[in-house]
């Protein structure tokens, strides 16, 4: 199975008058073209089938994608006493590098997810990982902070590494671009799944954002079933990430079925967080994944040595979230869900803060 394409593009030319125009009564979508809102029931439908969606966004560029993670590719290539400068272990790793072997997967030590893990299928099981993630992993902050807030973030400057006097525009003008992307898509959804346009790109403002590229060292850690991001749900609202040069990206649909994700090239992926299911009442899960070294990564390591291109897989990450002073609960229609009392009403920044404290009790420091 392959994951559809969604083009953002007639979507995007009538956002201005979506933005002006009644076009929401009620939650019922009213004077929008019969296309438009075919193709938000369909946006909607995938994320609650998938967990997944695949998109074209014409402000996000192929080029865009390549720019960024070449820069990201000679970051990750200079020697291990280099990046460790950029570390920030004091601030929980939420700026600065992580180094590889910090991040341990959740479905690692929490055993009630290794049960739940030995009834599936022997062919839908998500690989076993040795130990800790074998991957590097970048916290840059993107986008405008609230000035008051109950939740004072773990952060002072963002943390810039010498010698790359490019990096801060790249990684702003990167991260904007595809919060932009994922604004697109929450509206979308919102109007798929009979909400205002609105609904979630407006608990989405000041929120805090994360661009979080992982970088991972095939030339190390190259072998067939090397598990570099253990099966995880991401805690955030959505995440999304560009198109990397090696795939070994697999997801779980709704139905429990394990796909190999396959983004064509232009292309972005968005998948969904822990913060979508509250807003939802578990109508759209977050989307259980992992990253492997496949059959198809090793032919892609053999095709970048013959062509004596970079050996680290780089996957450009960014996490979405609703804003931390925000609410937590199913909107609109969702509160009458059976499940709605299984998400109860929570600030958005106190989920965040038990969510990080779950992992870090099971030493995963590194994620957000």
């Amino acid at each position: 199975m392959e994951i559809p394409v969604i083009d953002l593009s007639r979507y995007l030319e009538i956002a201005d008058k979506l933005s002006t125009d009644p076009v929401i009564l009620s939650g019922q979508v009213e004077e929008v073209g019969s296309w438009l809102s075919e193709l938000c029931k369909e946006v909607s439908q995938i994320l609650r089938e998938t967990g997944a969606l695949v998109v074209k966004d014409p402000r996000c560029t192929a080029e865009d994608n390549d720019k960024f993670i070449d820069m990201m590719e000679k970051y990750f290539e200079r020697p291990r006493e280099f990046k460790l400068l950029q570390e920030r272990s004091h601030l929980h790793y939420q700026v600065g590098v992580t180094p590889e072997g910090v991040e341990v997967p959740r479905s690692l030590v929490d055993e009630e997810m290794q049960k739940k893990l030995k009834a599936m299928p022997k062919e839908f099981q998500p690989s076993t990982p040795s130990g800790p993630d074998p991957k590097w992993r970048y916290m840059w902050r993107v986008g405008p902070r609230p000035s008051n807030t109950r939740f004072k973030e773990l952060n002072s400057e963002p943390v810039i590494p010498e010698g790359f006097p490019e990096w801060k525009d790249t990684m702003d003008s990167w991260g904007c671009k595809m919060i932009s992307a994922i604004e697109a898509v929450a509206e979308m959804a919102a109007i798929g799944f009979g909400l205002s346009k609105d609904a979630f790109t407006s608990l989405m403002k000041q929120g805090p954002h994360l661009l979080a590229p992982t970088g991972s060292d095939l030339s190390c850690y190259g072998q067939e079933g090397t598990v570099f991001a253990g099966y995880h749900y991401d805690l955030n609202f959505l995440t999304i990430h560009g198109r990397s040069r090696f795939p070994g990206l697999n997801i779980w649909l709704r139905n429990g079925q394990k796909i190999e994700v396959k983004v064509p090239s232009g292309c972005l992926l968005i998948q969904t967080g822990k913060q979508i299911e509250w807003l939802t009442a578990g109508e759209c899960m977050a989307g259980m994944h992992e990253v492997v070294v496949t059959n198809r990564t090793i032919d892609a390591i053999k095709l970048a040595s013959q062509q004596n291109r970079s050996l680290w897989r780089v996957s450009s990450t960014l996490f979405a979230h609703i804003a931390s002073d925000a609410m937590l609960k199913p909107l609109g229609h969702f509160v009458e869900s059976p499940l709605a009392s299984k998400y109860p009403l929570m600030c958005a920044g106190e989920f965040v803060e038990q969510e990080l404290a779950v992992i870090n009790l099971k030493g995963n420091k590194g994620e957000s």
